[in-house]
């Protein structure tokens, strides 16, 4: 046989305090989440203008270094 369970004295009143609570709580999340995906969005085109910057100065570098070899292949050797 199984006992009876009991039900706790719930008013309508808590009922509906606890419910306010939760979409308050709710609300929050939400907001928090929307705040989230709007800075993980900016921080994606953070990293992307950040990855282009860093193509064009490892370019410019493989540029430079190309224009110093050529320097360096003119120069005469020291004499020893």
């Amino acid at each position: 046989m199984n006992a009876p369970v009991p039900t706790p004295n719930v008013t309508s009143a808590a009922l509906d305090s606890e419910l306010a609570a939760l979409e308050r709580k709710q609300a929050s999340l939400i907001a928090h989440v929307r705040a989230l995906r709007a800075a993980n969005e900016a921080l994606r085109r953070d990293l992307a203008a950040a990855n282009a910057r860093n193509q064009t100065l490892a370019a410019r570098v493989a540029e430079a270094r190309e224009r110093l070899d050529v320097l360096l292949s003119r120069m005469p050797e020291a004499a020893e």
